[in-house]
């Protein structure tokens, strides 16, 4: 690569741990649109602004539409935490033009830490935390507990994995 700069070849590891969905979509949206490279680990530790029951009831009107005459055609919906957060953010970047497209080929996202990123140096995005954007006593919910709500099974096995790493 000629002429790239350290800035260009760097991977922005986030950790989704503490963050608001909406905040950090925007941040990660912005970072790839202008060619970084991002992976977010920890999606299932993302908090949503609102009340657990509210957030549910938000979450199966989503999973409710569907393709009336042949339900199998879609649209999908996942219920993996890191599956939800790139949906989120692929509705902030123009995901039907090439350059959408190549954005959204760098972004990774993870539930819990893999290896290869186990090692790096996580990043905290002040703009995204949910202690300094929700005023103290509103309610909040996580992503895991949503996901395990509405069909992902995972949430006993990311957690152990979360422990063996630590």
């Amino acid at each position: 690569m000629v002429g790239a700069t350290v800035l260009e070849l760097q991977v922005y590891v986030i950790d989704g741990k503490g963050h608001l969905l909406g905040r950090l979509a925007t941040v990660v949206a912005k970072l790839v649109l202008s060619g970084q490279k991002v992976v977010v680990v920890r999606c299932e530790d993302m908090n949503v602004s609102g009340s657990f029951f509210r957030n549910k009831i938000k979450l199966h009107n989503y999973l409710n539409k569907r393709c009336l005459s042949n339900p199998k055609r879609g649209p999908f919906h996942f219920r993996a935490p890191s599956r939800i957060f790139y949906r989120a953010l692929r509705g902030m970047i123009p995901h039907k033009t090439p350059r959408g497209e190549a954005a959204l080929g760098r972004v990774k996202v993870f539930e819990g830490v893999p290896p290869p990123y186990d090692k790096m140096k996580r990043m905290v995005i002040p703009r995204a935390l949910r202690v300094i954007n929700l005023k103290p006593g509103r309610k909040f919910s996580t992503l895991s507990n949503l996901s395990s709500e509405v069909g992902w099974k995972y949430q006993d096995v990311v957690a152990d994995l979360e422990k063996k790493r630590k």
